[in-house]
């Protein structure tokens, strides 16, 4: 089988464009062509369809049928390839979303650090989209997001669920674990982060979108420069919560109608790497120690 030929039909499905896939693969737009062409004559049929004006490529019936078996194709040819570097045959590939590497995964990270014998391990935080990305091209072995995406090319299940508790400056009367009503949080005193499409659905019926907090966040590093003055609030996962009570004097307490908790997924490919089968299933074991059975 023509391998070229099908790294560069992978990179066109994935990149849904000719020109973006001899970027990607740092080829000439004419080399990706001629070897998608090789590569359909060997397979005798068109794979993707060429339309002028087109902004994105489609396949053909066969091209669909085929795009499995390339992807096959292309886990053996890296097992091959890690095969003849001699590399440790312990190797793991770990993407996660901020909150999450930083706040519920740390335990495993050490569990898997310390294994006997040594794994090696790389560990990138990347956005849920991003981390998809690099499952289906399999840059990365297992990825843990905060939300799902469809794709043909990976598989996904929840791994860990926690509650969204209240984060504020500790004060006489705001008891630790205490209830608070939601009419006691003032819409524009909130430091905001939006954890999930379900959060963000909850928390516009709960207060008034259209008087939004003058304080907007991407991460959860940043809450505690911003949460200084008494009258401020914040929602957060359990899991944060937890660590950032240690960086000052705040106090976590419960919203008397809770929020849906959050739910943590974790991405593996459909057509894992024979092996990847032995340290996945280590990190497996370790990680239902660490956040016990979904």
């Amino acid at each position: 089988m023509y391998f070229p030929g099908i790294e560069a039909f992978l990179a066109i499905v994935r990149t849904e464009s000719m020109s973006k896939a001899a970027e990607w693969l740092h080829l000439s737009q004419a080399t990706v062509s001629y070897r998608l062409k090789t590569l359909e004559q060997e397979m005798g049929g068109i794979l993707v369809e060429r339309k002028k004006g087109a902004s994105k490529i489609a396949l053909t019936p066969k091209g669909e049928n085929f795009f499995s078996i390339a992807e096959r194709w292309e886990a053996l040819s890296r097992e091959t390839q890690i095969l003849q570097a001699g590399g440790s045959p312990l190797s793991l590939a770990i993407s996660a979303a901020e909150s999450i590497s930083h706040f519920v995964l740390p335990p495993l990270y050490r569990r898997l650090s310390a294994y006997d014998p040594p794994m090696r391990l790389q560990i990138r935080t990347q956005h849920t989209q991003e981390a998809f990305d690099s499952i289906e091209r399999r840059e990365m072995d297992v990825a843990f997001v905060v939300r799902e995406i469809v794709s043909p090319s990976v598989n996904v299940k929840p791994f860990y669920a926690e509650e969204m508790v209240v984060l504020r400056l500790a004060a006489q009367e705001r008891k630790a674990g205490g209830l608070v009503e939601r009419e006691e949080l003032a819409a524009e005193h909130e430091v905001y982060i939006n954890w999930n499409k379900e959060f963000q659905f909850r928390h516009d019926q709960w207060w008034d979108p259209l008087c939004p907090s003058r304080v907007h966040l991407d991460t959860a590093g940043l809450i505690t420069t911003f949460l200084r003055d008494p009258w401020q609030w914040t929602i957060v996962p359990a899991s944060v919560g937890a660590h950032l009570i240690q960086l000052g004097d705040f106090v976590l307490q419960k919203l008397s109608e809770p929020l849906p908790p959050r739910i943590c997924y974790q991405v593996t490919h459909k057509f894992p790497n024979q092996a990847l089968q032995e340290p996945l299933s280590i990190m497996n074991d370790y990680l239902q120690e660490v956040c016990g059975v979904f």
